[in-house]
């Protein structure tokens, strides 16, 4: 329940602020944060197949980056958003705003596994969140490897 509460008050707010005229510099920085705290959710997801297994902390993790995965953040991909600079210069390639198909095709791969994701994180199993964690990660890595600009 709370996980879909957070969920629906992040796509809320998400939604707000791209309405709002979000300026390109904000929508680049709101998306890099979003990314920064699911790569850091996936570390913590890492460090407890490589370790001690915490159920617990793994629900938390996969929950998060479930929740950010359907908040609608390619709403933060607005025009003017190419180029510039939020936390960091922009390191989305320009195929990103041109290759609908493409990137949709890795959004919905990404959303998919990480909605499996937390449903795996649920029954505690850790060699079944390790494989999924593998799955997931290769949806970031496809979408890295086809619009991120390498550094």
């Amino acid at each position: 329940m709370k996980s879909k509460l957070l969920l629906a008050l992040l796509a809320l707010t998400l939604t707000g602020f791209a309405n709002a005229q979000v300026k390109p510099e904000e929508a680049i920085k709101f998306r890099q944060s979003g990314y920064g705290f699911m790569a850091w959710n996936m570390g913590r997801i890492k460090s407890n197949v490589e370790g001690a297994y915490n159920k617990d902390e793994v629900i938390k993790a996969a929950n998060a980056i479930q929740a950010i995965a359907n908040s609608g953040m390619g709403a933060l991909y607005l025009p003017g958003t190419d180029k510039g600079t939020g936390w960091e210069k922009t390191r989305v390639k320009p195929e990103f705003f041109t290759n609908k198909e493409g990137v949709t095709k890795v959004a919905l791969a990404f959303g998919k596994e990480a909605n499996e994701m937390a449903k795996v994180a649920a029954t505690g199993d850790a060699a079944a969140v390790k494989a999924q964690l593998g799955k997931l990660g290769s949806t970031c890595k496809g979408c890295h490897d086809d619009f991120k600009i390498k550094d």
